[in-house]
């Protein structure tokens, strides 16, 4: 391996920063869905097929979430749920972080519950 295939990896996310839209397919395949805001930020409204994961909580372990799936994580606006993807992909799941989060979500026009 080169230098310049050396300092792509050392410099790439582990993870993948998706749009509401790609989320939407990965969950139609049977992804998992976590929400990693706090719980006043849930209760504001959700995705209905997410489950509330907060990312302290998700820190402290991997709350049962299954390898064996994709894992989308969803925030406010991408920031937080960026961190949980990061954190999974360490742990070897195929992790994902929704760009702009709950907001680009609501933008999209998708359910909220």
């Amino acid at each position: 391996m080169g230098l310049i295939d050396s300092l792509k990896k050392a410099f790439s996310k582990p993870y993948k920063t998706i749009s509401v839209a790609q989320a939407k397919d990965l969950l139609g395949s049977g992804a998992t869905f976590i929400d990693v805001r706090s719980a006043q930020e849930w209760r504001t409204g959700r995705a209905p097929q997410a489950k509330h994961v907060p990312l302290d909580r998700l820190q402290a372990g991997t709350a049962g979430i299954q390898k064996t799936r994709p894992v989308i994580a969803i925030c406010a606006s991408g920031v937080r749920s960026a961190s949980a993807a990061r954190l999974l992909a360490a742990e070897g799941y195929d992790a994902y972080s929704v760009r702009g989060g709950m907001a680009a979500w609501r933008q999209a026009g998708e359910p909220v519950r």
